[in-house]
């Protein structure tokens, strides 16, 4: 369900159940929080994607029933990955949804395929974003903005998340984590100290 290939100091961590649209489950986001955790002072860089054609729904639908919406498991991912000294790059080769925002604005990057859409419908299911997400999500693209996804619930296209700078580039699936790997070049031909103290002054 999350795979970790490691390639030298690059880490790719793949959420990897297509039949469900790569919706959370307990398990699956206990094993991201462990992932990001394991990648402090070992990553120097590290790259967040998925399988198919759609990032993640979210939470999964039974397991969100079950109380997985509003558990603080979300915000230990989302923290895990905003502290994480290296660079993190969000490829998001297909629709974000949910919950699953919170990762990717946790990332340093996000680089999207032109298909892929972001809609976060807390305001239509009656829950609460987890807290860090409208505070990340505002310093990106603004609080108005912010209100037109978390509160109008719009569903917003690439070419808008990119206009809005909700994502850095657009790529075809093809070349999504080419171009992903691309990015991470420089930080992986530097100490991981020198990365992380660039980090630390940004």
């Amino acid at each position: 369900m999350i795979r970790l290939d490691r390639d030298g100091g690059l880490w790719t961590v793949t959420l990897d159940r297509p039949d469900k649209a790569n919706a959370l489950t307990g398990a699956m986001l206990g094993d991201l929080a462990g992932i990001a955790s394991d990648a402090a002072g070992k990553a120097q860089a590290l790259i967040l994607t998925g399988t198919g054609k759609v990032f993640s729904a979210g939470a999964d639908l039974d397991a969100a029933r079950a109380g997985l919406a509003t558990d603080p498991v979300w915000e230990q991912v989302s923290g895990a990955i905003a502290a994480l000294p290296c660079l993190t790059i969000a490829a998001l080769n297909g629709t974000l949804a949910g919950g699953a925002f919170g990762m990717a604005l946790a990332c340093d990057l996000r680089i999207a395929v032109p298909s892929a859409k972001f809609f976060y419908p807390v305001m239509k299911l009656g829950f609460l974003p987890q807290p860090s997400d409208p505070v990340r999500l505002a310093a990106l693209i603004g609080p108005a903005r912010a209100k037109m996804i978390l509160m109008a619930g719009q569903k917003i296209t690439a070419d808008t998340a990119l206009a809005y700078g909700l994502v850095e580039e657009l790529a075809e699936p093809d070349a999504l984590l080419p171009r992903a790997r691309e990015l991470a070049t420089d930080a992986l031909a530097a100490t991981p100290a020198h990365a992380a103290a660039i980090k630390g002054m940004i």
